[in-house]
């Protein structure tokens, strides 16, 4: 987007790789014939890596870095800290990739999320996936049973129908049109994508809720708040901040 991004990513506990894993990934990270980590160096990038703050961090540092340079100037370059949401998988999660994959038709840039290459169909369709960068597992029981071509297939009807781009019966996709009036639903409902602190079912918010309770600021017991035009799917303000 013009002065942001949106990234959904799944964060796994340190726990789950292993030493040869880390290295793996050192190696991949830093480029070939850099020197091996060590033990102690070990267990640190293991806490690191799994961190959202950290992998934040290295993404904006790393553009910052990279701006500043191609430009010729200096100083901090984005405005504050990220905002981070909580999403349940299943079809909380689908929906959320299917209004991020929207973001560039809503704003104008392009007239379907195939055409714009940094969205997640764009690289799909573009790239095939380059490197396997992308995960087209959103833990719904259909996409488990589907090769990769099949759960982008499906991926892509899912956001053409929650999207609003309409598919008559016989038209091919050059002959599918955008339905802006459609497509302006999912506008409404930034407000749950991107300034929610939980998102999911109504127990998935509420246990949640329980277990991050300490950092709200309200000093009132808060309740799941359905999202409009998404059956059974429940928000929760965010973590921090008023209300």
């Amino acid at each position: 987007m013009g002065n942001h991004f949106h990234l959904l990513v799944k964060m796994h506990p340190e726990e789950r790789y292993s030493n040869e894993e880390i290295k793996k990934r050192y190696e991949h990270y830093y480029g070939e014939g850099k020197e091996e980590p060590g033990p102690g160096q070990l267990s640190s990038l293991r806490k690191k890596w799994e961190s959202l703050s950290e992998f934040i961090k290295e993404i904006k540092q790393s553009f910052s870095r990279y701006y500043n340079k191609q430009h010729n100037r200096r100083g901090f370059f984005w405005g504050g800290r990220f905002k981070s949401v909580i999403v349940e998988n299943g079809e909380t999660l689908i929906n959320c990739l299917a209004y991020i994959d929207l973001n560039p038709v809503r704003a104008g840039i392009v007239e379907r999320p195939e055409q714009y290459r940094w969205c997640s169909l764009g690289y799909h369709v573009q790239t095939k996936n380059k490197d396997a960068l992308l995960s087209l597992d959103f833990g719904l029981k259909e996409f488990g049973v589907k090769t990769p071509e099949e759960r982008l297939k499906f991926y892509r009807r899912f956001v053409y129908k929650k999207g609003g781009i309409e598919c008559g019966e016989g038209k091919s996709q050059e002959e599918e049109t955008l339905d802006i009036t459609i497509v302006d639903r999912f506008r409404y409902r930034t407000r749950y994508f991107a300034d929610s602190g939980i998102i999911g079912s109504k127990q998935f918010v509420r246990r949640f809720y329980g277990v991050f309770k300490g950092h709200f600021s309200s000093k009132h017991e808060k309740n799941p708040k359905p999202v409009g035009g998404l059956g059974g799917i429940y928000s929760l303000k965010r973590l921090y901040g008023g209300g």
